[in-house]
């Protein structure tokens, strides 16, 4: 089969957009299928290891910088291109990552060539509008991403809970696509003593860490609070973070004793992540948040709201904590902290938890519903013919 992947965030940008569409274009690569990834060209065109060899072919169109977050674009506009190049090189199903202009572009394209197509909902924009400030928004920013998806033949969710929430908001033909986790690259095999001595901690000192874009959206301010409460109880704990975006510069200069370490990749990020002790995620805008299972497949005890991933996959009391409020989310992260025994024994069950997700299945799951797309279209050609 022949699947194109529209996407407007790509590696070397790091967020969970970008790696899942990245994981699914390599995981159908690996099962034989001719993939070809669709998304705006980036300043430096990076490609990466797939795309250089030719194992994965590339569309680069036009984009543009996103307001806000340097490094991140949006394709334009490219409806015309997208249906000469598909009606030159057809492929046999589409999938749209992204609500972006070229998201929207692919969608009428494969409506005027009659090609299946499958969108991913991946954020929710309709909470953004809150987190900064026009929460008036939230409505009609729920509208038009119903709109979007609503004109695919399927749209895929992570998770169970967002499915549900999907249908009785009058989104259509919503469909669970479960995530996975590189367990062998994410293990807690990767944690080092080197690394904690470079953020001021031994080998007894407790080290909480956030992975992700420090942005308003994700919650922040929850997470300094409860590092806060625990430093009340353990004194010489160190609080890192991993990432960056457009709050970093103010987070740091409101709290001179964090550590911050910018973005991390592939095994850097697997010893940034195995190093901490205690993962905390405040986030509540998340569709998923692939870090939580990121955090447990590391070893890593997670404090997070009861959504998305941690909902799926995060025991409370066995991998770390799920709650449901704030002052639930600080409650829950001093517990842990004060609690070295508890923290040791639920490193390794999550760990044990994550082993069992499978991205070969996921991949398999992902090939299945597009070739089971190509086929209706197929069906409803030979009908029309």
């Amino acid at each position: 089969m022949r699947y194109a992947l529209v996407t407007e965030t790509w590696p070397p940008e790091v967020n969970g957009v970008a790696l899942t569409v990245q994981g699914l274009a390599h995981g159908l690569r690996a099962r034989g299928h001719a993939v070809e990834v669709v998304r705006p060209r980036q300043p430096a065109d990076p490609l990466d290891d797939a795309e250089r060899d030719g194992t994965i072919a590339t569309l680069l169109l036009r984009g543009a910088a996103l307001p806000g977050y340097p490094g991140l674009r949006f394709g334009l506009p490219a409806t015309r291109t997208l249906v000469r190049h598909w009606k030159h090189s057809p492929p046999d199903a589409i999938y749209v990552a992204t609500e972006g202009p070229l998201g929207w572009s692919a969608l009428r394209a494969a409506a005027r060539l009659g090609m299946p197509v499958a969108s991913g909902f991946h954020t929710r924009f309709d909470h953004y509008m809150r987190d900064y400030g026009m929460p008036w928004l939230e409505g009609m920013a729920l509208a038009w991403m119903r709109r979007f998806h609503n004109r695919a033949d399927a749209t895929l969710v992570p998770t169970t809970e967002l499915q549900d929430f999907l249908r009785a908001s009058g989104f259509e033909r919503v469909v669970r696509l479960a995530r996975a986790v590189d367990a062998s690259l994410l293990s807690p095999a990767r944690r080092s003593d080197m690394l904690r001595a470079s953020w001021g901690a031994g080998a007894d000192t407790l080290v909480v860490i956030h992975v992700g874009r420090i942005a308003p959206e994700k919650n922040l301010d929850l997470a300094v609070r409860a590092f806060r409460a625990i430093q009340q109880q353990r004194p010489q704990a160190r609080m890192v973070w991993v990432g960056d975006g457009p709050a970093r510069e103010a987070l740091a200069r409101a709290n001179p004793d964090f550590v911050f370490c910018g973005v991390q990749r592939g095994t850097d990020l697997a010893r940034h992540f195995a190093s901490g002790d205690l993962f905390l995620f405040p986030s509540r805008s998340e569709t998923f948040g692939n870090v939580t299972l990121e955090a447990m497949a590391s070893g890593v005890p997670t404090v997070a709201f009861d959504s998305g991933a941690a909902r799926e996959h995060l025991c409370d009391g066995v991998h770390g904590a799920v709650v449901a409020r704030d002052e639930d989310f600080i409650a829950g992260a001093v517990r842990l902290a004060d609690d070295d025994a508890a923290l040791r024994a639920m490193g390794p069950a999550a760990r044990a938890a994550m082993l069992r997700l499978r991205p070969e299945q996921v991949a398999a799951d992902f090939d299945a519903l597009l070739a089971g797309l190509a086929r209706r279209g197929e069906n409803h050609a030979a009908v029309a013919a």
